[in-house]
């Protein structure tokens, strides 16, 4: 039986309704983003600083609250500080006044956002920063609400239009407070010198785990790596090439040192009747391209596709200890 046709439909063009919507939604958006870089190029930039010496300086943890949309959104901002080496959780403002303040010690410091700073939900927590001597930072756009006179770091964003037709779904200020958490995240990370290794040691699983496990993880060592000296006949590095199921073979110096390659891509460039009776040295690639057993993965499969090649010899002090192939990086999650 024949399946039925999908119904047709009218394809989007500039005159599209819903593209026309998206547009507008994107252009407000923007807007509110170009409005950030322009505070912080101005009085934001100060308070921003402030804001990013603070929590460099602090013992604990940035805790980060907000609720309702900000509350989404602090959630991510939080999961971004983590990540990127600052120490945060998120702490739902309602759910503080319930129990959670406990969560909260003298050597934390406050992330509260929210765009109208008017919350009632957040009294309770602002007492109990001060209280307790707590710093808090605010993230509002009124510089005269409740919680930014509170705070001690007043992160005041500028006044956006929402992308809602109607002004009044969180839609730009969601987006702008996202974005200068993300910039606070990122400060942090810059200025704390966060490294690439860092990184990998917060993020094991998933393909950003697998790009940040090094070639020491994913290589082939010891009799697997396929390496005949300077001088050898063709006809015996052949037997290497094949035996070995690299597709090449390392040449290395009298001294132990990586010094060319010959791939099956070098034998059928270079093929001539009396090939197997030359010497390697008259055919290899000389200086080969290599990585150290402590590169990223994900650093050797930019290499492997940037010079375009599928193996790498890895090696250490110049001597080739194992063999990386693309397709370990792909069973590996990595590609």
């Amino acid at each position: 039986m024949a399946k039925p046709k999908p119904l047709m439909t009218k394809s989007s063009g500039p005159d599209d309704g819903a593209v026309q919507s998206a547009l507008r939604t994107l252009d407000a958006e923007a807007s509110g983003i170009a409005a950030i870089s322009a505070a912080l190029k101005s009085d934001l930039g100060e308070t921003f600083t402030a804001a990013a010496e603070l929590i460099r300086k602090l013992k604990g943890r940035v805790i980060v609250t907000g609720l309702g949309k900000s509350g989404h959104i602090g959630r991510k901002i939080a999961a971004t500080f983590a990540s990127t080496g600052t120490p945060a959780f998120f702490v739902h403002s309602a759910e503080a006044s319930h129990g959670d303040l406990g969560m909260i010690t003298a050597d934390d410091v406050i992330l509260a956002l929210s765009w109208s700073g008017e919350q009632a939900e957040m009294r309770n927590l602002i007492a109990y920063a001060a209280r307790f001597g707590i710093p808090l930072i605010a993230m509002t756009a009124d510089k005269d609400s409740t919680l930014s006179k509170a705070a001690d770091v007043q992160l005041t964003l500028p006044k956006a239009r929402e992308a809602c037709p109607h002004n009044l779904a969180p839609t730009t200020s969601s987006l702008m407070m996202l974005a200068l958490g993300d910039a606070l995240a990122i400060a942090l990370l810059e200025g704390r010198g966060f490294t690439s290794t860092d990184f990998s040691v917060l993020h094991p699983g998933g393909k950003l785990g697998a790009m940040l496990k090094y070639t020491r993880d994913l290589m082939h060592g010891g009799d697997a790596v396929p390496l005949k000296p300077l001088g050898t006949k063709m006809s015996d590095a052949l037997v290497e090439i094949t035996s070995k199921g690299f597709g090449c073979v390392g040449i290395v110096d009298h001294s132990g040192h990586i010094v060319g390659i010959i791939t099956d891509g070098d034998l059928r460039r270079k093929y001539r009747p009396d090939l197997l009776t030359l010497s390697v040295d008259e055919v290899m690639t000389k200086s080969p391209k290599t990585v150290g057993r402590d590169t990223l993965a994900g650093e050797a499969l930019e290499l492997l596709n940037t010079s375009k090649i599928t193996t790498l010899i890895v090696t250490d002090a110049k001597k080739p200890v194992g063999i990386l192939h693309l397709h370990d990086l792909l069973r590996a999650g990595v590609a």
